[in-house]
């Protein structure tokens, strides 16, 4: 029983972040119809600069943090003003590859910075394990958790109450009625990739600060895509609940099952239930079904 609880705690909390990195493709997703394929690639290079701010440079966490944030905010405005502003316009296929191949560029700019494959950052939170009925849960877990609801709420209220964050959601229903009402779209393109690098540092840094900073993290971009298809390409909410539930049936599936069946069966359970819910159900459990008159 203790062994269970255990795994859906832990399988919530890693959820929790898949649901934060996906939160990242909705945005531009539901701001540009941009596929935005380079969404693993996004959390490495994030999780290896906070790596080079926190063990390279030994800067405190409270000033490589902003640091880490500021380079994520500067990373995405670059992305859509050098790649993907001069495709406006252009058909959806050459954004999609533009996406693919600013993904190569990203993982090759980090194997040529930092060519060794694994290291580990610094201890984040406290080393007191926490005790949640009979299972004993490490802290990172309980903060994986609570930062991760921290950002939802806060983004939450952003796109509910901010002016830029109501033009956003504004955006993803009709562009023009938006230039209309004199909001230049380009610069709400921007701020949804700047968003989208952001929440992608931020989940790569709890998730880095679990399994150290791999190029696995790449991976985990592919896992937070599942949590996109299961809760809907354009739904805040479709990602939030998406995510547990992802990173349950993972952990869960990955305990039980891997012994009985073979070593990494858990790695590919994302990946089944992405095949599963596009079979079944392709627009998502929270996702807009659109149908178009020919």
């Amino acid at each position: 029983m203790s062994e269970l609880l255990q795994l859906l705690i832990t399988g919530i909390a890693v959820g929790m972040a898949y649901s934060l990195i996906a939160l990242g493709f909705v945005l531009v997703w539901k701001s540009s119809a941009v596929a935005n394929l380079a969404l693993g690639q996004l959390v490495l290079i994030s999780s290896w600069f906070t790596f080079a701010m926190l063990v390279q440079v030994e800067w405190p966490l409270w000033i490589a943090f902003p640091v880490v944030l500021i380079f994520a905010l500067f990373l995405g405005w670059m992305i859509e003003r050098l790649a993907l502003r001069p495709l406006i316009a252009q058909p959806i296929l050459a954004l999609i590859t533009v996406t693919l191949g600013l993904a190569y560029l990203l993982e090759g700019l980090v194997s040529f910075i930092w060519p060794w494959s694994v290291d580990a950052l610094p201890r984040l939170f406290p080393q007191e394990s926490i005790h949640i009925g009979s299972a004993v849960v490490s802290q990172e877990y309980f903060w994986m958790f609570i930062i991760s609801l921290i950002v939802f709420v806060l983004l939450t209220l952003y796109f509910r109450y901010h002016k830029m964050g109501i033009a956003m959601r504004a955006t993803a229903d009709d562009q023009m009625a938006v230039q209309a009402c004199g909001i230049p779209v380009t610069s709400i393109f921007s701020n949804s990739w700047m968003f989208a690098c952001v929440v992608a540092a931020i989940g790569g840094i709890l998730i880095s600060s679990i399994g150290g900073v791999t190029y696995g993290l790449v991976e985990t971009g592919l896992k937070s895509f599942s949590v996109v298809i299961l809760g809907g390409l354009d739904s805040f909410v479709g990602a939030m609940v998406a995510g547990p539930i992802i990173g349950l049936l993972e952990n869960v599936g990955g305990g039980y099952l891997t012994p009985l069946i073979w070593p990494g069966f858990k790695e590919i359970i994302p990946f089944i239930i992405i095949i599963i819910v596009m079979v079944i159900k392709p627009y998502g459990l929270f996702g807009e079904r659109r149908i178009e008159r020919i």
